[in-house]
């Protein structure tokens, strides 16, 4: 019989495979001797079977009975006894945190008549009351789909009819009456009582727990976060203990550290006389650590205690959940906190200057999508901003946008091209999609912990909560402070670092670690930034400026792959270098051809003869080589891979629909039309059905003759005149879409005549490797052969993924991507992160073979996957020497290829040990 129920005295905290995160580190906390009220685990493998099975194992049931009678052994009291009651909670705990997206139920045992052993065992009529009612409701909401708001709307008419705006002053008697109100509400939406057998309650309970994986925020929330479909949750059973026991009792979530900024010291909310669900819910504003010492001393010192052990034992900021029951604390939860990537920067540096973890370690706690979130623009401090009220600062950055309401509108206007606010007095799981829509999310209620900032925090997203000055209300969709409305599409701006909130638009500059990576680290301490402010940052900013300094750099020295950028213009080199690219990897020719030049290419396309052809290509030689002679004096010393023209000519030529209507209304007027009738007839000559696969790259340099000699002389030339003006070119003929090395043979003959020429006539040395685009899953299956004519490879991997699968991008995103996404054919559409497992092999195969027939062939990346972290993993693992991307993801890249080797000398020390 598989073993599906594990004890909290069973396992720990590096078997969240099996137990889930928040069942492995319950068991670790155990094991630590802290205060863990005692309860058991049931593992994924049961959900996963569950899921595939549709229903409950029946051994699971069996085990599940065994360990609850353990547990009501160990406590001395039984489930849902009538005189004195054992309560559970039933929570979800996945192996990779998932906050708010799944189920949990607190109070199962609780029944008509055991509630009354709850009021003599405590001596407090109204807590058994107030635990029995939010049993009803959240049993209700998650194991009996029913809509939350009839809870909400009984509870809120029940308090207007008593004149009182918080929950904490209903009277035991008004409890009474609520859950007779609640019950009819089950009652009717289900045509069942609400149940009354503790261990239905329990049972039902798990299985929503289970279920839950598969809902349609979780499921989002997995697909946004690269999370498995085929994990499941585990589901833990813990004893009850109760923070809504009177004013010595209370509830709450610290961090260890600020998840927010990483700033040291105790950070976190509280709320006396609650539950846990209180604060995550975000419906009450909530205390803080010090107002919870001044409050209860003895047990505040004993969390700050938990802490620091805890800190000290995972080595890295926990997020904790406790309960203070009549004085006694209980913890209740603890796991690595999510964090905003300027905390995980700042925490990662904080930890190795306190010694508690290497630089290594420290490289591995941050990554490059958390760099590129601290590189996007930050609101304008000189800028006049109209100041409407000020909460929380949950969630880092500058958002700006029209204010909304619902996730639902949210959704809309963003698919809309729309920038957009999510404004709520709190979010829930269902506001997921609107939160990922958003710009930022505005609420007027919850704390730090609240799931708004939770989830903000973890998504990257900008929010602002408990900014209690705004009233909003979603029926009329206004928000109100004071004398001003804001409505629905109003302008607003919120500053998740100062959790400040602005009426209208709020001009955005550059980030300082924008100003560091492009200007250096002391010019940017000392404010020598692009605005040239020269003021200095404040101690917050440049304590997160140098976290990233000291990562980054340790990440450049561990890397063995090199970093180039795609680039077509000396500015954008010039920057990229800035931005630390150690060369260009792809410079796309064709950009070169665009705006007043087309007309050259209407000239070539048009020649009706070879001098007329010569005639065009000569005038495009000089241009061609001025373009270079920039870019090559911009990367000095650094290598710069020339692509040869790749896209088909016509998307040179005007539009074919366009210039037939232009053609036809000039016939009309009797107007001239000789030379568009020409034009119109060479643009059908070349319109292709499927021009992706059709007459482009080197197909283009064999058919028309001189094309691609002329591009190779423009190139070597630029070289000459930098060779002449004492630089240091280091150019890189790249010929771009072969699939037979017959094709290279013939290009790198012309190319080789043209280097000659030019060295000749100028005197000097030109060595210019020439090499070939891989794209076409012929040229990776043939790469041993393509090798012998080749000094380099570099993979396309958008015309790679595009031929391998057989799609053409611009079609197929929009037609159907989103449906694959749903039903699981892909977690990341191809053409973000590279196919590993497909196009992946196919790189594994052109690189092995390539290195097989010419022993150190340099090979790299120039497609959009070579800024793309998970891929630089992938091609640092199949041993390329470099990889390329856009010049704004350069630190990123650095950053990751830094990581991938940190992450293969782990894996490699783990292979030496015992087999």
């Amino acid at each position: 019989m598989p073993k599906y129920v594990f004890e909290f005295t069973e396992g720990g905290k590096d078997e969240k495979d099996l137990l889930g995160g928040k069942g492995a580190n319950l068991a670790e906390m155990t094991r630590l001797g802290l205060p863990v009220p005692p309860g058991f685990t049931v593992t994924t493998e049961a959900c996963r079977r569950y899921l595939v099975d549709g229903a409950v194992p029946p051994e699971l049931r069996v085990q599940v009975t065994r360990a609850l009678r353990a547990l009501e052994d160990r406590i001395g009291r039984q489930l849902g006894d009538p005189e004195d009651p054992l309560l559970v909670s039933v929570r979800s705990g996945a192996k990779f945190s998932m906050p708010g997206m799944m189920e949990t139920v607190l109070n199962v045992g609780l029944n008509d008549a055991s509630v009354h052993g709850l009021t003599q065992i405590s001596g407090d009529a109204r807590f058994a009351r107030d635990s029995y009612r939010r049993l009803i409701a959240m049993f209700g909401r998650t194991v009996l789909d029913i809509e939350g708001a009839l809870f909400a709307d009984a509870m809120d008419d029940l308090k207007k009819d008593r004149g009182i705006t918080d929950d904490v002053d209903l009277t035991a008697d008004d409890l009474d009456e609520l859950i007779d109100s609640y019950k009819k509400i089950v009652q009717e939406q289900t045509g069942r009582p609400f149940p009354q057998h503790p261990r239905e309650q329990l049972d039902l309970a798990m299985k929503a727990v289970f279920d839950s994986w598969n809902t349609e925020r979780a499921r989002l929330y997995r697909r946004r976060e690269r999370i498995p479909n085929d994990l499941g949750t585990a589901v833990n059973v813990c004893t009850m203990v109760f923070g809504n026991l009177g004013g010595d009792s209370g509830t709450g979530v610290c961090f260890t550290r600020d998840p927010a900024s990483g700033k040291q010291g105790h950070y976190g909310d509280y709320l006396p006389n609650a539950q846990g669900e209180d604060v995550v819910a975000g419906i009450r504003n909530t205390l803080t650590l010090d107002d919870m010492a001044e409050r209860d001393p003895a047990s505040a010192r004993q969390l700050f205690g938990v802490m620091r052990r805890l800190e000290t034992h995972y080595r890295d900021l926990c997020d904790i959940e406790f309960t203070v029951e009549r004085g006694k604390l209980w913890m209740l939860q603890t796991r690595v906190g999510k964090r905003t990537a300027g905390a995980a920067f700042r925490i990662a540096a904080q930890l190795v200057d306190e010694q508690l973890i290497t630089l290594d370690e420290a490289l591995t706690r941050v990554t490059g999508e958390q760099l590129a979130r601290l590189m996007f623009p930050q609101f304008d401090p000189a800028a006049e901003k109209k100041l409407l009220a000020k909460g929380l600062a949950a969630s880092p950055g500058a958002a700006v946008g029209a204010a909304v309401f619902d996730s639902a509108v949210a959704v809309k206007r963003h698919a809309a091209g729309e920038s957009v606010v999510l404004v709520r007095r709190e979010t829930n799981p269902d506001d997921l999609e609107g939160m990922i829509a958003a710009n930022g999310v505005l609420t007027s209620r919850g704390g730090k912990t609240s799931h708004a900032a939770v989830v903000a925090r973890g998504m990257g997203r900008t929010c602002v909560c408990g900014a209690e000055a705004i009233d909003v209300d979603v029926r009329t969709r206004t928000a109100r402070v004071g004398d001003v409305v804001i409505n629905e599409g109003d302008v607003i701006a919120i500053d998740g670092t100062t959790g400040e909130v602005f009426l209208g638009d709020v001009p955005v500059v550059t980030s300082p670690v924008v100003d560091y990576l492009e200007h250096g680290l002391d010019a940017t301490l000392a404010g020598a930034d692009g605005g040239g402010n020269g003021a200095g940052l404040d101690e917050e900013t440049a304590d997160l400026v140098r976290a990233v300094d000291t990562i980054l750099t340790h990440a450049d020295a561990a890397r063995r792959l090199r970093v180039r950028a795609n680039a077509d213009t000396a500015d954008d080199a010039a920057r990229a270098r800035r931005l630390g690219a150690q060369g260009i990897g792809l410079c796309r020719t064709e950009h070169m051809f665009l705006g007043d030049r087309r007309v050259l290419i209407e000239r070539l396309v048009l020649a009706d003869s070879a001098e007329v052809r010569d005639a065009a290509l000569e005038a495009l030689v000089p241009l061609q080589r001025g373009d270079f002679v920039e870019l090559f004096e911009a990367m000095d010393g650094l290598p710069v891979t020339v692509r040869l023209l790749d896209p088909p000519l016509h998307e040179f030529l005007p539009d074919r629909t366009e210039l037939a209507v232009k053609v036809a209304v000039a016939r009309e007027r009797g107007e001239d039309t000789a030379h568009d009738d020409k034009l119109l007839a060479a643009v059908e000559r070349l319109h292709e059905s499927n021009p992706m696969l059709g007459l482009r790259g080197v197909r283009l340099g064999l058919t028309i003759p001189g094309l691609f000699a002329m591009q190779v002389r423009a190139a070597a030339e630029a070289a000459a005149d930098r060779i002449t003006a004492g630089g240091n070119p280091q150019v890189e003929i790249m010929v771009p879409l072969v699939g037979s090395v017959m094709e290279l043979h013939l290009i790198r003959d012309q190319a080789d005549t043209v280097l000659a020429e030019v060295a000749a006539q100028r005197g000097v040395r030109l060595d210019i490797p020439i090499g070939t685009m891989i794209e076409l899953p012929r040229a990776a299956l043939t790469a041993g052969r393509i090798a012998e004519a080749a000094d380099f490879f570099s993979f396309g991997t958008n015309d790679l993924t595009q031929t391998a699968w057989g799609f053409s991008r611009d079609d197929v995103e929009a037609a159907f991507f989103a449906h694959y996404l749903d039903v699981g054919v892909f977690t990341v559409s191809p053409f973000e992160t590279l196919d590993a497992i497909g196009v992946g092999r196919l790189v594994r195969i052109a690189t092995e073979e390539g290195r097989a027939a010419r022993p150190g062939l340099k090979i790299g990346v120039c497609g959009e996957h070579g800024g793309d972290p998970e891929s630089v993993h992938f091609f640092h693992d199949v041993g390329l020497d470099y990889v390329s991307c856009s010049p704004f993801r350069v630190p990123v890249t650095r950053l990751e290829a830094g990581r991938a080797a940190i992450a293969e000398d782990d894996t490699a020390e783990g292979l030496a040990g015992p087999r």
